[in-house]
């Protein structure tokens, strides 16, 4: 659906976003994740066509965003991290504006305006001024006007910022619901927000893209188990067997303070023809007469995974 190649970004000598390339698949929610300054929200500018990039392409269901911008971003609904609303305004007359903006079809904005307060929860506070709303409730009104015209993307800028714990949980859920219908993209340094909504995660640092991939791999799911093993066998002889299982794809030694025991850290892949891991690890320490003394399955959280490749990276 979108795409970015080799996208660039420099504001006079400062370079803010350097040659990053992702796609955001059709039908998913996509975090894009990283530290205050690593660029999220300049990434989401040139996604929409706010800005231009200073090199590369940004590509909407194929078409260049600078080649055909009207038709780009007719596919995209936005919602910056200070929602543009005109506070003197009614919620549906400002949603009616925004709908004439979109170029909707004037005898299906009424008919539309409806659906869309209906999905936000705003029908209740359709009449009232957009200036005497909640803060929860005008981040409402932001994600219903980057609903106006259906576009199949809605990329969401910090959408939680500054909400009260009850707010965050009800503009989640929202999100939650437009993931169904729609390519959302949202960015967030809320590891916990897009550990729970997300199917798929960008991390970026220093304007870079250090990693991406589907949440349940990069937390450890997927086709990949970690295993943590102590065993009774000093490192030297250990390590080449295993190294040499067909399932192991790393293998991390961990400090201990008995050279006879090694601890470990072990990355498999499951499914197709390797078998289960923790079979093979049984089999070729019983082959080796090496005790088992401790064997835990591991799974990351999203926090521990963004802490290493961002330490890794500095590093």
């Amino acid at each position: 659906m979108i795409e970015l190649k080799q996208v660039t970004k420099r504001y006079g000598a400062t370079l803010a976003v350097d040659g990053l390339s992702f796609r955001a698949p059709e039908g998913q929610i996509v975090g894009l994740l990283g530290q205050n300054g690593a660029g999220k929200t300049t990434t989401l500018n040139m996604l929409t066509g706010y800005f231009p990039p200073t090199s590369g392409q940004v590509l909407v269901n194929g078409v260049d965003m600078l080649q055909d911008p009207r038709t780009c971003k007719r596919c995209i609904g936005y919602l910056p991290e200070k929602p543009p609303l005109y506070d003197e305004m009614t919620v549906a007359a400002y949603l009616a504006f925004v709908c004439e903006l979109k170029e909707v079809e004037r005898k299906a904005i009424p008919a539309h305006i409806k659906e869309i307060m209906a999905t936000c929860g705003l029908t209740e506070v359709s009449q009232r001024l957009v200036g005497h709303l909640s803060k929860g409730y005008r981040q409402r009104v932001g994600v219903a006007q980057a609903l106006c015209g259906n576009p199949p993307v809605i990329v969401l800028d910090e959408p939680t910022v500054g909400l009260d714990p009850r707010q965050v949980v009800e503009i989640r859920e929202l999100m939650r619901q437009l993931g169904k219908d729609h390519t959302v993209i949202f960015s967030s340094h809320l590891l916990s927000e897009i550990q729970q909504l997300c199917q798929r995660v960008i991390i970026l640092h220093k304007g870079k893209l250090i990693r991406e991939a589907d949440m349940a791999d990069l937390t450890g799911g997927g086709d990949t188990l970690r295993l943590r093993a102590s065993i009774a066998m000093k490192e030297k002889q250990l390590l080449p067997a295993l190294k040499g299982l067909d399932c192991v794809r790393r293998v991390k030694v961990l400090p201990t303070s008995d050279v006879n025991i090694t601890e470990v850290e072990l990355e498999c892949v499951t499914g197709g023809d390797r078998g289960d891991p923790q079979t093979q690890l049984f089999r070729l320490l019983c082959a080796l007469d090496a005790p088992l003394r401790l064997l835990v399955p591991q799974r990351d959280t999203l926090e521990e995974v963004f802490l290493r490749a961002t330490a890794e990276d500095d590093a």
